[in-house]
């Protein structure tokens, strides 16, 4: 874990302080989710102390994860530039994260550990889908085991159910002509 993400949000001084620090796919560790194969993000955090319990962060990362290409699982580099910012107020006893804008912390936190808040931050950048951009950038052996296997590759041994003339399945034409009437 990256101690300098651990805010003394007891002791910080008042207006805006920079923290600037580096992380590595083991940051990522232990995170589940997370199938990072290498991380070099810089990530700058301006912590501004407004009031004795009234914080506001920005959060800015920049860099580069590799993770695995969705359709030939090579290292697929992906670019990193993400930001984020959050008011957090200290009151009361418990923890109140409901709100992507307001976090709100118990009173007697004296440290506020910001790296989940990092973590989320980088991890974002990563697309629902992650695949080189063209073919020609995937493995090519694995484009080819992964063609072997397709549905188009497969003879099709079932022709019981295949129409000749439309190549469907003649339940379905069954369901369309039900549908018209």
């Amino acid at each position: 874990m990256v101690d300098a993400l651990k805010l003394k949000i007891k002791t910080l001084a008042f207006g805006t302080q920079t923290i600037e620090c580096h992380i590595d796919e083991s940051f990522f560790d232990g995170f589940e989710q997370a199938e990072v194969r290498h991380a070099d993000v810089a990530v700058t955090m301006d912590v501004t102390r407004k009031s004795e319990n009234t914080f506001h962060l920005e959060i800015a990362c920049t860099g580069t994860l590799t993770i695995p290409c969705d359709r030939c699982l090579e290292d697929l580099d992906l670019p990193v530039e993400e930001s984020y910012r959050l008011n957090v107020e200290q009151m009361g006893t418990e923890l109140d994260d409901t709100n992507d804008e307001l976090l709100i912390v118990p009173s007697d936190w004296r440290e506020l550990d910001t790296a989940p808040l990092v973590r989320d931050t980088v991890l974002l950048a990563i697309p629902m889908t992650h695949c080189h951009e063209s073919e020609d950038d995937c493995n090519p052996d694995m484009l080819d085991m992964l063609n072997s296997h397709s549905v188009e590759a497969v003879p099709d041994d079932d022709e019981d159910h295949q129409s000749e003339t439309t190549g469907t399945d003649p339940r379905w034409e069954a369901l369309r002509k039900l549908k018209e009437q």
